[in-house]
């Protein structure tokens, strides 16, 4: 096996900090100032990521009904913005571990409020649609940007708080915070579009990452990690990638819920098609509420495991349901299984690299997940456009249990090479 990028010793904080002891009582951690910030962090998360939530069931519908085009650009509509934050990772990571982790969200959120303007301005232009069409990937492609260097710095900060021996528990409660704001934003999203139409979702993605701006400009940030040799980006990758390629395969079941689930809803004459990725969120935000602490204590690989069975059975039974009912449990399953697999992964990740390749590390590792949003949305609407909305359920059980099985392959491999 290739030896990793100098492991540090997990049993201790981050140097750059000082952090009470992982033992501590329920109580005293509510009295840890760093378990409040990263709190906030999380909260202003939270409130900045909705205008993501708000926008992916209104893409899609705006790219079909409103410009008039087919299933596979509504699903390009949607997936280049993950696209975007895969080729991006880098950058976030680096901007991270050279600039601090403070200095990365303030940019990211600038992008974020620069994608919602160019967005807004394609629901100008609906009047030629592939003019409005090239104006919404310019707008998604910025979005995407903003995601990739907020979402890597907020993480960075929290371990930055807390140590990467709690890097589980920071991991656990950004997911809640994005997959909380996407459960809320999008009935939220379809209600505006109803009422506003399509300008008036954008509008509100605008004025949200200005609020997340004005809460985090006074936060003190924590130090970058500027000492230590840079490793070359593909270096860093080679360790990071077999958990990589788990959460990639995770993360199609989540896309193809988020590109086509409400679309799925309409092509049956179901109601309630606004509810997928409420149920989705619920089930996720459920067990990382509850079972956050579970990758920190039991391990990574076992709670992949568990999960990804989890997630196969959810994509299997939207897959295969005969009424809206059964396909929202099956949301809610998805959203239980993909809740611990990526902060399960990303522990892993966190402990083989030395501080000062923490941001880049993740950044490599958050890619894969990122792959896989930005790949399903194209490829699933070739997909629905032969075999129909069903089957690119279908595919999503398919690769979550591709997942599973190479997680139990690792786990075994780990288990073999101990003496």
């Amino acid at each position: 096996m290739r030896a990793p990028l100098g492991r540090e010793n997990t049993d201790k904080p981050d140097d750059t900090m000082s952090i009470p002891s992982t033992t501590s009582t329920t109580s005293s951690s509510a009295r840890d100032p760093a378990q409040g910030r990263l709190l906030a962090l999380a909260a202003i998360l939270f409130i900045s990521y909705l205008c993501v939530g708000m926008s992916l069931p209104v893409v899609p519908i705006f790219v079909t009904a409103q410009l008039g085009l087919g299933n596979v650009w509504a699903g390009l509509g949607v997936g280049i913005a993950f696209l975007s934050t895969v080729l991006s990772r880098a950058y976030a990571g680096a901007q991270s571990d050279r600039d601090g982790a403070k200095a990365a969200v303030m940019r990211g959120l600038v992008f974020y409020v620069s994608g919602a303007l160019v967005s807004l301005l394609a629901g100008l232009l609906a009047q030629s649609p592939w003019t409005a069409y090239m104006v919404l990937l310019a707008g998604r492609l910025l979005v995407g940007l903003g995601e990739s260097l907020v979402g890597v710095g907020i993480i960075g900060w929290g371990i930055g708080l807390v140590g990467p021996v709690r890097s589980g528990r920071v991991l656990a409660l950004v997911g809640a915070a994005i997959y909380g704001a996407l459960a809320v934003g999008g009935p939220i999203g379809l209600a505006l579009q109803q009422r506003f139409g399509y300008a008036g979702v954008m509008g509100a993605g605008l004025i949200l990452p200005c609020l997340g701006m004005l809460a985090i400009r006074r936060m003190a940030g924590v130090p970058a990690h500027a000492g230590g040799g840079r490793v070359p980006f593909w270096r860093v990758i080679g360790q990071v990638w077999p958990h990589g390629t788990i959460v990639c395969l995770q993360g199609i079941g989540f896309a193809a819920i988020g590109a086509f689930f409400t679309l799925h809803f309409l092509n049956q004459h179901w109601r309630h098609a606004g509810l997928g990725l409420t149920a989705f969120g619920c089930g996720f935000v459920l067990v990382r509420v509850l079972l956050g602490h579970l990758p920190d204590r039991v391990g990574g690989l076992p709670v992949a495991i568990g999960s990804l069975a989890v997630e196969t059975v959810g994509q299997a039974l939207i897959w295969s349901a005969p009424g809206p009912t059964a396909a929202l449990v099956g949301a809610f399953l998805t959203g239980l299984g993909c809740s611990m697999i990526f902060p399960a992964m990303g522990r892993e990740v966190v402990h083989l690299v030395q501080p000062h390749l923490r941001g880049t590390a993740l950044g490599g590792f958050s890619a894969f997940q990122d792959l896989a949003y930005g790949l399903t949305g194209p490829l699933a609407g070739l997909l629905a456009d032969r075999a129909g909305y069903r089957g690119v359920f279908l595919a999503g059980a398919a690769a979550a249990a591709a997942g599973l099985a190479i997680a139990i392959s690792l786990r075994r491999a780990r288990q073999g090479s101990r003496p």
